[in-house]
């Protein structure tokens, strides 16, 4: 069965506005963000832009010409703010009404005649293709700040159609899509541009559901693998991130607070939780990046560092002891029990190095400390522990 252009912007129309309302009828289930609502809006705005230009030469100009342009300029424009929210980024409604009402303008009151038809097109086809590269920006971002798959295949689909909708102007311009008729029989090659639009339409509407299934699946793991209370990782990940690092030399700090039970005793468990995430961040502001800091108990951390020798852990411990006592100055709450780090120290200097072996090392080496009095590092060397 052929189509002819009309057909096709009804078929595009009616795809468009179903889709909006499913995605709509999704957001309200409340399992998803705004961007959502935005991507509804853009479908259903695209579908009643596409419906009224397919009643050319059935309704009056304002509707097939001024508002069947506008909606179909809306509905790009939000598309793109709605690759802008799901990216993170911050999106101004009032502003967005401002762009469309900027580049409606040449459509309402410039080429707003019967006999340019080929002017609307040319022009709206540049608007369609620089939104669609604006959303593309977007999608790389995504795939470079996130590691998404299915943002680099969003890039590839919106850099295709703002292709097609360059090549649609550069075709109007130069008459190769006809002489103005815009549904004209004879106007095989815009339908075969339209009908590829539709199909790379749908794609589209449906990469950004497999962006955000797999944006949830990341974030899902990333939180079986973190501690919810410091946001660093928990026993698992830690596992998990040590058996990927290289067999370079590593060394690792067992790190205790001391006097965290009379803390929480004497201040109560939220001062307690404070507390734990004072030490968090202090100790990542002292760690390298690639190093890895993780929850191991109640008030136990574990830090391993990439590519240090037995020495340098030590100093690093030293400033991370000194990090912490100054992150509690700056708590809320003055404490009449002031909590200290006792912290053990080990280091395996060549070959692949066994996380339980180099914690055992550690553990000694702290339990050591604490028998000293506490507030100290301790380092791990050949069965001998030294301060």
């Amino acid at each position: 069965m052929t189509f002819d252009l009309r057909t096709i912007y009804a078929m595009t129309a009616v795809a468009c506005m179903v889709l909006g309302l499913l995605q709509g009828a999704a957001y309200f289930t409340g399992r998803f963000e705004r961007w959502l609502a935005w991507w509804s809006a853009s479908n259903i705005l695209v579908g009643i832009g596409s419906f009224c230009i397919a009643l050319r030469g059935m309704a009056p100009d304002f509707i097939t010409v001024h508002l069947g342009n506008v909606m179909t300029i809306a509905g790009c424009v939000l598309l793109a703010a709605a690759m802008r929210i799901f990216v993170g980024r911050t999106v101004n409604l009032s502003r967005c009404c401002l762009l469309i009402a900027i580049l409606s303008m040449p459509l309402v009151f410039v080429f707003d005649g019967p006999g340019e038809s080929l002017e609307r097109l040319a022009y709206g086809s540049v608007i369609y293709c620089l939104l669609d590269l604006a959303v593309a920006r977007e999608a790389y971002r995504l795939a470079r700040d996130e590691k998404l798959h299915s943002a680099k295949l969003a890039v590839g689909l919106f850099v295709l159609t703002a292709a097609v909708f360059a090549s649609r102007s550069v075709m109007a311009g130069t008459g190769i899509l006809g002489d103005g008729n815009l549904f004209s029989s004879s106007n095989a090659v815009h339908a075969w541009m339209a009908l590829s639009a539709m199909v790379f339409l749908m794609l589209r509407s449906m990469v950004i559901m497999l962006m955000a299934a797999e944006r949830t699946g990341a974030q899902l793991k990333a939180a079986a693998h973190c501690d919810p209370l410091t946001g660093v990782l928990n026993r698992s990940g830690l596992v998990r991130s040590f058996a990927s690092l290289s067999s370079k030399p590593v060394a690792a700090l067992v790190v205790d607070i001391d006097y965290f039970k009379q803390l929480n005793d004497t201040h109560g468990h939220a001062m307690g939780d404070e507390v734990l995430r004072a030490f968090a961040s202090s100790a990542a502001r002292e760690i390298h990046a690639g190093d890895l800091i993780a929850r191991y108990g109640g008030d136990e951390f574990v830090i391993v560092l990439k590519e240090r020798s037995l020495e340098q852990a030590v100093e690093a411990a030293e400033h991370i002891r000194l990090a912490f006592t100054a992150s509690l100055g700056r708590l809320n709450q003055p404490l009449s029990v002031l909590p200290t780090l006792s912290i053990g120290a080990a280091a395996e200097a060549s070959g692949a190095a066994d996380l339980e072996a180099l914690l055992h090392k550690a553990d000694q080496a702290l339990y050591a400390r604490k028998r000293q009095g506490r507030n100290g590092v301790d380092a791990f060397r050949d069965n001998i522990l030294a301060a």
